[in-house]
Order: structure tokens, then sequence, then C-alpha cells
């Protein structure tokens, strides 16, 4: 059901070629994003990512080659990001958040040929943590990269002026623009199909490894057009986001959207709330795009009662709105439910509105384009309105499917995505949102997966077995919590695992809280023999939740 509301798509093909050169038409030099000092415009996007992908033929990246991009949010990652889309090249994005062993992972399973990096940024040493996912790296000469750990690896391209004896300038690749002729850098471009595969997005799923979301050339640039008339955006305004680009709230609901719309991007190296709101009074930001707890971390700022934000007239922080914009009830304001396979939202109502009081806690209705289904998870039945089941979606955003997973695996023989969300969908179609079937743990925004997290607990050497579970948080919504225990005759201080985790896994997965036990008879159990898991989460929440 798509409830009467048109499905809306641009006028022309969507792919990232024609994309890019209509909007540096459209827009010109209205400025497209902002970091610092940098000004990139709509023009200057076109123009220098059009340069790049010359370069990146000049060098052998064709259409289907694998070229990864991990940098942080500014221009130089969607000049990146548009080069090689723009030639038909299947872009992975990479998290700047992983640790060596995620990063080491991810470039392998993704088949990375080609990768387009930054040095270091915020403390992070990515060439020493290239050398030490990649044994021999450092021995390799740039473009002739031959590692045993990472088959497929040819080369890797950095920005900035300290880059890796095996790595090239990206300077020196724009350079190699020369060689290949606007006129051909068109056709290549002409060639491509909105169904062609865009973008790989990882999340984590339900099982210890990360998932790689295909995304296409059409769903990624449709999806955010489509839903623009459910959202204030207008040209001339101007968005500030933390929200990485590498996931789809940044990279779709935030910027591709932005791009259709005129409006401009701003983004910082690091959200800090002083900062944060000096760039917004600076900046004139009119919406600010986030998550939850960054909201009370700009309020609660000892300077924000003398702040000018009388500019801000949009985004998801409420607090930050004008008093006669305020919904106030959060379960009254207009919400919407995605999730990284959809590309973002599949359900949503008009951004900002107050729902009737009969629609408290209502999701919203289906996207255009986009269908649902309440299923019951063991007979595959629907379930009328009202019985709560399994939330299943169909249509135009969904990814292409899993990378490296047959389809069959991953949809049903007729097409539909079970999501592992659990819900309901009333008589008038709105949806309900009422957490995850599985045991996905979701804090400030990001999810995570117990289990992977669990393998890593486990691999130190005084742990036995790790359960790793969610607890409540009034503003990260959900804290990761571990009960750890110890080989006979073990023990560690948690604090110091903690530690050791840091340098194991990114900072959002590692446990807030650690429950230590000497036994595994310490645990509660089940006749089954198994582990008492909501007995031992009960526990964790009772000790640790807020």
């Amino acid at each position: 059901m798509t409830d009467g509301r048109a499905f809306q798509e641009p006028n022309y093909r969507a792919t990232a070629g024609e994309f890019i050169r209509h909007i540096a038409a459209e827009w010109g030099d209205r400025p497209l994003a902002v970091l610092g000092d940098r000004r990139l415009s709509f023009a200057d996007a076109d123009i220098e990512s059009a340069r790049l992908a010359r370069g990146l033929l000049a060098s052998g990246v064709k259409a289907g080659t694998h070229v990864g991009l991990l940098a942080p949010n500014g221009p130089d990652w969607i000049v990146g990001w548009l080069a090689a889309t723009r030639i038909g090249a299947l872009v992975p994005l990479l998290n700047t958040y992983y640790k060596p062993r995620e990063l080491g992972w991810v470039l392998e399973h993704s088949d990375v040929e080609v990768l387009l990096t930054v040095g270091q940024h915020l403390g992070h040493d990515y060439v020493e943590r290239l050398e030490s996912v990649a044994p021999g790296l450092s021995d390799q000469k740039a473009g002739e990269i031959r590692v045993d750990s990472h088959p497929a690896l040819r080369s890797v391209w950095m920005w900035g002026d300290d880059v890796a004896p095996w790595a090239g300038r990206m300077s020196e690749l724009e350079e190699q623009a020369g060689k290949v002729s606007e006129a051909d850098l068109f056709e290549v471009e002409a060639s491509l199909r909105p169904n062609d595969a865009m973008l790989v997005i990882y999340t984590s799923g339900s099982t210890a490894e990360p998932k790689g979301v295909i995304h296409s050339h059409g769903g990624a640039i449709r999806h955010p057009f489509n839903l623009l008339p459910f959202r204030d955006l207008e040209p001339g305004d101007v968005c500030y986001t933390p929200m990485p680009l590498f996931w789809v709230g940044g990279l779709t609901y935030t910027l591709i959207s932005c791009m259709h719309a005129g409006a401009t991007v701003v983004f910082e190296d690091q959200f800090e709330p002083g900062a944060t709101l000096d760039l917004i009074e600076r900046e004139r930001v009119t919406h600010v795009i986030g998550w939850p707890h960054m909201a009370k971390a700009l309020t609660e700022h000892p300077s924000f009662g003398e702040r000018d934000l009388g500019s801000v007239r949009g985004g998801s922080l409420d607090a930050l709105l004008p008093a006669h914009l305020r919904v106030g009830d959060p379960e009254l304001r207009a919400n919407s439910l995605g999730m990284t396979e959809s590309l973002g939202p599949h359900s949503i109502e008009m951004i900002g509105s107050q729902l009737p009081p009969e629609k408290r806690g209502s999701f919203g209705r289906s996207v255009p384009g986009v269908e649902h289904r309440i299923v019951d998870p063991l007979s595959s039945k629907d379930k009328p309105p009202g019985e709560m089941g399994e939330i299943w979606i169909k249509g135009y955003s969904l990814m292409l499917g899993h990378l490296k997973r047959s389809r069959r695996d991953v949809f049903t023989k007729d097409g539909w995505f079970r999501t592992g969300d659990a819900g309901y969908l009333d008589a008038d179609g709105h949806l309900f949102f009422k957490g995850r079937m599985g045991d996905q743990i979701k804090s400030s925004g990001m999810n995570i997966t117990p289990r992977e997290v669990e393998l890593v607990i486990e691999e130190q050497p005084e742990v036995m077995h790790a359960f790793v579970m969610a607890v409540p948080h009034a503003e990260r919504g959900e804290d990761v919590a571990t009960a750890i225990v110890f080989r006979p005759g073990q023990t560690a201080d948690p604090a110091d695992i903690q530690a050791r985790l840091k340098q194991e896994m990114s900072s959002y997965k590692v446990p807030r809280h650690v429950a230590t036990y000497a036994s595994p008879q310490d645990l509660p159990w089940l006749e089954s023999g198994k582990v008492d898991r909501r007995s031992l989460q009960d526990s964790l929440v009772d000790r640790f939740g807020a």
C-alpha cells in the first residue's frame, strides 16, 4: 500500500553522472559543502569530480571496479564519491571509526581494488592501520600493490601532503586527467543505468559479521528526491550534521537531499557543543540533523541561552527549534522508520508536524513507492490491522542485495525483505514500531551486533564466556553491557578489559558496563542447559540501566 500519496522522481536519468551535471547546471555557484574555510559549490563539485573521474579512468579504473572510500565528512569525500560513481565504479564506504581488525575485514570482504583515503584524521593514523592489517604493504610500490591478505588491492591514493611510499598523491591522480577527454568521460557516464550498483554500505546485522548492503544509482538518487515533499528543505537552506557520510543518515537523508534541494551542508571535523554552537550561529544554519543525545549536549552548554539560533527552523532536534515549531510530546511528533537496506525512511509523515492524538507513537505511513506487510514470522501469513508481527518491506528504494550473499538468502521468492523489526499497521496504514525481533543493540543511532562484540571479548586471555546485551539509557536509547565469566583462577579489572577492547573495535561497540563472574554457575541457566539470557539481561538492567 502507498496510501495514495504520489511517487516523485527526477526528470533525468538517475545515475551519478546525470545527477551531478543536472544539479550543477541548476544550482551553479551556490555553496554545496562547507568545512572550515573551504567552500565547495555545486559547479565545483561537478568540475572537480569530473577531473578526478578522468584521472581514475586514466589509471585503469572502469565500470565495476571496487573503489573504497575512507575519509571524513567534507568536500574531499563528496568529490571522491562522485568521481568514482559517475564512471560506474562500485564504492564500498569505509567507516572512519574502524579499528584495524574491522578495517582489514571490510577491505577484504568488499574486494577493494583501489582505495581513496586520508593518511590521518583526528588522531587516527590510517597509514599505520593499513600497514598493520595488510602485512607486507610497507614494502610495496605505489600502483603495484600485491599483498596476500587482500589479493584484490592494487593501488591506494591519498589526500594531503603526508603520503605513504606505497600510495600515490591524489593530486598526481588528478594530473592524469589530461589523458582522458571530456567526451570519453561523457560516453562512460552515458553507458550507466539506474539499476547499476553504486554503493556498498556496511551495517551490523544479526550475525557476527557486518553486512555489505548494495544500493543502485537509481535508489540512491531517487529516494531522497521522493522524500522532499515530506520535508521543508528549500533552495538556500543550510543544514548541519555530524552524521557520517558512510551511513545513510549522512549520505542520502542529508547530503543527497540537500543536493536535490539546492541547500548547503555544513560539516565540522568533530562535534563539540561549544564549537558546534559557534558554527550554527556563524553559518546561519536552518536545519540541525543529528541524534537525540546531541540536543542534550547543545542545550546544556553554559552558553546556550546567549546564542542567536533564530535561523534554525527544521531538522531532527526538537529542542533547538523556536517554541512555536516544537511539538513537545515526542510521541506526537511525526516520525519515520528506516534502515540501511531501505536507504533510510520506508515510512514517513510530514517531518516536524504533529500527529493527531489517536496516532500517538506512529512512525507514519508507507513512503510512496514502498509497500509494507506485517507477517507472522512462523507461518509467513499476513497479520490483520492492529496485530503485532514482523515488518516486511518492498519497493524502489530497497537494496539490490547483500554483498556475497545469494538473493534467495536475502529476499523472499516474491521480493519482500524481512526487516527483523516488530510492529503493526493500523486500519489507516500507520506503522507502529515496537522493537527488534532479534537482539541488535542501537546506541546513539548506531547499530551493534552483540555476537560481534562477544567474539572480541572472548579473545581476552582471562575470559571464558562473554554475553553482550542492551540496557536502556535515557539519552542514548540503549547502552552496551556485558556479563563476563573468567577462566578458572583468572581475573581482570573491568576498566582494563574496556581499554583493551577500545584498541580492537570502534568505541561505540565497547561495553559501557561490565559485570564479572568467577564461574559459569553464577549465571542463571535454563533447563535446556543454555544460559537464560533474558534473566541475565534483567539483572544487568537492574544494575546498570539508567
